[in-house]
C-alpha cells in the first residue's frame, strides 16, 4: 500500500485555503498549481512575464522542500489569461526554468484563475527519486 504525504514550505502559502503545495504518492511529487505571489500571498507586479517568473519559483521553492528540483520534472501544466498575447513570454519562460529532456507539457487558456490579478499558473508532476 502507497503511503500519501504532504509537502509543505515554511510559511505555508496555501494552509489557510486548506489546498497542500504538493502531495507525495507512488513515486511521484504533485505539486499544486503556483502563481506569481510571494509568500505572504501579495500579487507580484502586473506584468507577464514577472508573475511567470515568480511562479516558476514559487514551483522551485516546493519542489526544494520535497528535496527534489526542476530537473526531475515530467509533466508540467501552465494556464495563461492571454495565449495571443504570452506564448512567448511562456517560451521564455519554458526556456528559463526548464532543460533537455524538457517535461511534456499542458499550455491552456483559461478566462480567470483563482485571483483576478493573476495571469499565470503553473503546476508540476515531479519523480520522487526518495521512494
Amino acid at each position: 500500500m502507497s503511503e500519501i504525504s504532504q509537502v509543505a514550505t515554511t510559511p505555508d502559502w496555501y494552509e489557510p485555503y486548506h489546498i497542500s503545495q504538493a502531495i507525495r504518492a507512488n513515486g511521484f511529487i504533485y505539486v499544486s498549481g503556483q502563481a506569481g505571489f510571494d509568500e505572504t500571498g501579495a500579487t507580484v507586479s502586473g506584468e507577464f512575464l514577472e508573475q511567470g517568473r515568480q511562479a516558476f519559483r514559487n514551483v522551485e521553492t516546493v519542489l526544494a522542500a520535497a528535496g527534489a528540483s526542476f530537473s526531475d520534472v515530467v509533466k508540467v501544466g501552465i494556464f495563461v489569461r492571454d495565449m495571443a498575447a504570452n506564448l512567448d513570454h511562456v517560451i521564455q519562460l519554458r526556456r528559463e526554468f526548464l532543460t533537455r529532456p524538457y517535461p511534456a507539457d499542458t499550455l491552456i487558456e483559461v478566462v480567470s484563475l483563482a485571483q483576478p490579478d493573476w495571469r499565470i499558473e503553473v503546476e508540476v508532476i515531479a519523480l520522487d527519486r526518495r521512494a
